[in-house]
């Protein structure tokens, strides 16, 4: 990232905030003043008393200047601190909302634990770029124009001994800092890395308990903290070499003014006010020139925080808004036809990778009630037609269509009102099992509440549990059995009150006597919404009113379990592989 581009990455998250920020630059500006003012009050005082004058009012006003200019100052850089905060805030939240909404195609790019990482380690490394580095730059610049221009008043000659000595400095600390910004994004990027390796152990430990690969794991993740380590190593080795150059700089100018100007006060072509008056602008130089070059250092190490930050700021999120080609929503949703089908794929290809399509020219059609089984071996599209119906993926040609309309011209938002899915690992959130309930519909009264704890059986389960609803289902629902998060995720999804439910293999983690119980409470929501399920079980299929087959991204057939017995041989021969499986699974070792 060069020069120019930074500024412009900087001035992009200042965006918004001019206002807050011209408030405090006038607080630090009118510290300066009061600060600027003093030497040339000392200057005074030293004329008065040789010329024989009294000092006493000058000196009440030099004190009551060093007092306000002390509280002024104080004001500014607390302003400018909380503007920067702010700014960091704003920023944050942004990048949250951001993650949130990523098209999933972004996700399947992205590790996790990286994208983690830039809400958490990058946006800490960029509050010190707001907070400090630009508060420092600001109160330094300010204090910095104000002291140049009274030494070029003071004395211009002198001044061209400063401007050369620290341009010198300059030069030398430039190409530190360039090395400082190279380096911050490697660290950064080395923990980025580190956090998603993290990430994905933490998120499989039993397994990485059970493969006993806790040593690997730890230098695995190890690996990229110690990369993290050196390149922040050399980011603090090099910060290390910028205050000494500055302060080598300012008190090479200081010896040279000093022996310069004593120089010309001993021949008379200067005077011992205007040197003192001087020399205090050189000591005042020293506070914004140092703050001025900390700054450029802070800031070049929050500079690769904050391009990791807007890269993910720059892509582009999930459209929520009303598509410019979709049609007027009107107050109150129509009802569709009886006849129309909930869900329709017409002809749709789709392929996750270019050159690789999943689906090729699928079509089918889910009737308004009724259950519905979708079946065929693995990698056949079955979780990818789950993917498109949901909207998180649009096709590559054909149409999906909902009671009718087609997708693209339907809000998401609106659209996933209408659907509940129940994935196959069914996701539980950290908190209690109410608000796990609720997530879906968090308006729900206590009566919606009881039935859909009802229909997806989890009565005894509530009722055994120490504080009921309120029980803490733990970590991804570690207090929980497979079976019991599965039936909450579908009592969490029946709460919407769907008009078609997605269920990806909903018995897959259930016992005979909880499978036999669902399978009613199916039977049960069938007649109230539609139901389409990815089965893998052989009493699923054969519970369900219509079957499709899915075999190399086409439907191989349709119709009931009876009539697709007596003649598909493809569904025959899935049909038997499944009950042999299942048989084996349960004949004694």
């Amino acid at each position: 990232m060069n020069g120019r581009s930074g500024v412009r990455e900087v001035r992009r998250v200042l965006r918004g905030h001019g206002r807050r920020i011209a408030s405090a630059a006038a607080l630090a500006l009118a510290g300066s003043a009061l600060a600027l003012a003093q030497p040339l009050l000392v200057k005074r005082v030293i004329e008065e008393a040789g010329a024989g004058a009294g000092t006493g009012g000058t000196l009440a006003l030099l004190i009551g200047l060093f007092v306000a200019q002390a509280a002024v100052a104080a004001v500014a850089r607390y302003v400018l601190a909380r503007t920067g905060e702010g700014i960091v805030l704003d920023l944050r939240l942004n990048l949250v909302d951001r993650l949130l909404r990523l098209p999933m195609r972004t996700y399947d790019r992205h590790r996790v634990g990286d994208l983690i990482s830039r809400a958490g380690a990058d946006s800490t490394a960029l509050r010190l770029l707001i907070s400090e580095g630009f508060t420092d730059a600001v109160t330094g610049s300010i204090g910095l124009a104000g002291v140049v221009a009274l030494m070029v008043w003071l004395d211009p000659a002198l001044f061209l001994v400063v401007l050369a000595v620290i341009a010198l400095g300059s030069l030398a600390v430039a190409s530190v800092l360039r090395g400082i910004e190279r380096a911050s994004l490697h660290a950064q990027r080395a923990t980025g890395a580190m956090t998603a390796e993290l990430e994905r152990a933490l998120g499989a430990i039993r397994t990485v308990r059970a493969s006993r690969a806790e040593r690997r794991e730890a230098q695995r993740i190890g690996a990229e903290a110690r990369t993290a380590y050196a390149q922040s190593v050399r980011v603090g080795a090099l910060d290390a070499v910028v205050a000494p150059s500055v302060m080598l700089t300012i008190n090479g100018s200081f010896l040279l003014v000093l022996l310069v100007g004593g120089m010309r006060v001993a021949d008379g072509s200067g005077s011992v006010a205007e040197l003192a008056a001087f020399l205090l602008y050189m000591l005042y130089l020293m506070g914004p020139v140092a703050a001025v070059f900390q700054a450029l250092s802070t800031m070049r190490q929050g500079l690769g925080a904050l391009r990791r930050i807007n890269e993910i700021l720059d892509l582009p999120a999930e459209p929520d808004a009303e598509p410019p080609h979709a049609e007027p929503r009107p107050a109150k949703e129509p009802s569709a036809p009886p006849d129309v089908p909930v869900l329709e794929f017409r002809d749709v290809w789709f392929a996750y990778e270019p050159g690789r399509p999943v689906l090729r020219g699928l079509s089918f059609a889910v009737p308004p009630r009724g259950h519905v089984a979708l079946i065929g071996s693995s990698g056949v599209g079955k979780s990818t037609v789950f993917a498109l119906a949901e909207r998180f993926y649009d096709p590559d040609a054909g149409r999906v269509l909902f009671e009718g309309r087609d997708l693209r011209t339907v809000e998401r938002d609106v659209h996933r009102s209408r659907i509940g899915l129940v994935e196959q690992h069914a996701p539980v959130l950290y908190g209690t099992l109410r608000e796990n309930l609720l997530y879906a519909a968090p308006d729900a009264g206590p009566d919606e509440l009881d039935r859909a704890i009802d229909l997806a059986h989890l009565t005894e389960l509530v009722a055994r549990l120490p504080r009921g609803l309120d029980t803490e289902a733990g970590e991804h629902g570690a207090a929980l059995s497979g079976g019991e998060r599965q039936r909450i995720a579908i009592a969490r999804s029946l709460l919407t009150r769907p008009r078609l439910l997605l269920l990806d293999e909903p018995t897959a983690h259930l016992d005979t006597v909880s499978e036999v119980a669902l399978r009613r409470s199916i039977r049960r929501v069938s007649r109230e919404c539609a139901l389409l399920v990815i089965a893998h079980r052989y009493s699923t299929i054969r519970a369900a009113d219509h079957v499709v087959v899915l075999d190399g991204g086409r439907v191989a057939a349709t119709g009931t379990h009876d009539e697709l017995l007596a003649t598909s041989d493809h569904y025959r021969f899935l049909t038997r592989a499944q009950q042999s499986r299942e048989a084996s699974s349960l004949r004694p070792s």
